[in-house]
């Protein structure tokens, strides 16, 4: 069994998948490991299930009776900002990329290795209380808060952007991703750190979220998609946040 850390205790994950004994053995898994887990095998139930209970993270399979993974976390995402991993059976690109534009953070082919789901469910998990640490050492000086590009300002505390200063729509994911290329302006980062840095793990060299993310990125901050100004691909290399853009 992988050790259980302290940060595991309080973390509820609320797992919806129609083949129960898949759920329960990868609940049973989880559980092991520290985490607190419910069960939602009806995807008509799903929506509620998450706007009632707001676990800290959803793990959604693709295909469900009643409502589908793609549109459960289209329905969820105005109310729920948590991360959502998705799984799916199915190995076409189209399903991932429609996962990532509904607002999934991350997704698992099947059959789910339990080991896997729980590293990526950590990873994630991690990443909100490393947000929200640095959201509570505001003002302490160690690293900007709040990073301004003209007419675009981004802030890390409150995990919000403008631009003009209309409020941007951003999900979860695409904020990290913002502010890791923003934080970091003037500097080409790779795909593997890019990766490594949001999802903990590493690059594959095939995982296309990150171009997905940056594509719906741009024109949310006025950039232009098919000659972007602000975030630029350094081909061969990565991309590149553009400070005078």
């Amino acid at each position: 069994m992988d050790g259980v850390e302290q940060t595991n205790e309080s973390w509820r994950i609320l797992i919806v998948e129609d083949d129960e004994r898949l759920a329960e053995l990868t609940r049973e898994y989880l559980e092991g490991n520290g985490l607190t887990v419910a069960l939602e095998t009806h995807g008509g139930k799903a929506v509620e299930r998450i706007r009632q209970e707001q676990p800290d993270l959803v793990v959604l399979d693709l295909m469900l009776p009643g409502e589908d993974g793609l549109s459960i976390c289209r329905r969820a995402r105005p109310f729920y900002p948590g991360p959502i991993i998705m799984l799916t059976a199915r190995t076409d690109d189209l399903d991932q990329v429609l996962g990532l534009e509904m607002g999934a953070d991350d997704y698992i082919g099947k059959p789910v290795q339990p080991r896997v789901l729980l590293a990526r469910i950590r990873a994630l998990l991690r990443r909100v209380t490393e947000n929200s640490s640095a959201a509570a050492e505001e003002g302490s000086g160690e690293e900007p808060v709040r990073l301004q590009f003209n007419d675009l300002i981004v802030d890390r505390s409150m995990r919000e952007a403008w631009l003009n200063d209309d409020s941007i729509d951003l999900t979860s994911a695409e904020f990290d991703l913002l502010w890791l290329l923003a934080s970091n302006a003037g500097r080409v980062l790779s795909r593997e750190e890019i990766f490594t840095a949001l999802r903990g793990i590493e690059y594959d060299g095939q995982d296309r979220s990150i171009d997905v993310r940056v594509s719906r990125i741009r024109p949310k901050i006025g950039d232009d998609p098919i000659h972007p100004r602000r975030i630029k691909t350094v081909r061969s290399k990565g991309y590149l946040f553009v400070k005078e853009a």
